[in-house]
């Protein structure tokens, strides 16, 4: 693929459920390059509510790592598989992981979303996401701006003010706006 063993590519991992964290934990003792982005949200006990970090990404977490050197990532206990078409693992656009690192490095309220092929491709040009581009989709409380990772079919939206960002030409497609009424069902995650 043509990538140097000094800044190998991410890959994508699939995790068995609920235990991307223990997973993250024992990669990063091994001495590779992890990146688990988490939301905080709530959970309803019997008891209580109580505030918790969960996956972004539920089932997967990323890695970076030589191709040539993964059997001590496959080998790893909840490692199902590196995600790719096929047999052969696809590295993550690093564009994708930058962005995300952007977002969850900025502290804004992030949370999982549907997958979204067609919006306005727009690039923020202020705020802590300054550079980031994704899609923009309007709601009747305010904007959304929301970042996919192409590969795992996943996005991510987080909150933002409709003049922080402008337009850009599509990469894909016509560049076309999508208005959602109202929030998809979240209560899934925040059950």
């Amino acid at each position: 693929m043509g990538f140097s063993t000094d800044n190998p590519p991410w890959f994508a991992l699939r995790i068995r459920s609920r235990c991307e964290k223990n997973v993250a934990a024992i990669l990063k003792e091994k001495g590779f390059e992890v990146f688990l982005p988490l939301y905080r949200c709530r959970r309803r006990w019997s008891d209580r509510i109580k505030e918790t970090e969960e996956p972004l990404f539920p089932g997967y977490l990323f890695c970076r790592f030589d191709l040539q050197k993964r059997l001590p990532i496959l080998i790893t206990p909840h490692v199902i598989l590196i995600v790719g078409s096929g047999k052969m693992p696809v590295p993550v656009d690093d564009t994708e992981i930058a962005a995300l690192q952007s977002i969850v490095d900025s502290g804004l309220q992030a949370w999982p979303w549907p997958f979204l092929r067609l919006g306005q491709t727009v690039r923020v040009l202020q705020g802590p996401l300054n550079g980031v581009e994704g899609t923009l989709v309007a709601f009747k409380t305010g904007h959304r701006l929301v970042v996919s990772v192409t590969l795992l079919q996943r996005s991510v939206a987080v909150e933002i003010d409709h003049d922080w960002v402008t337009p850009i030409a599509s990469k894909h497609h016509s560049a076309r706006v999508v208005g959602f009424p109202a929030a998809p069902n979240r209560s899934a995650y925040l059950s």
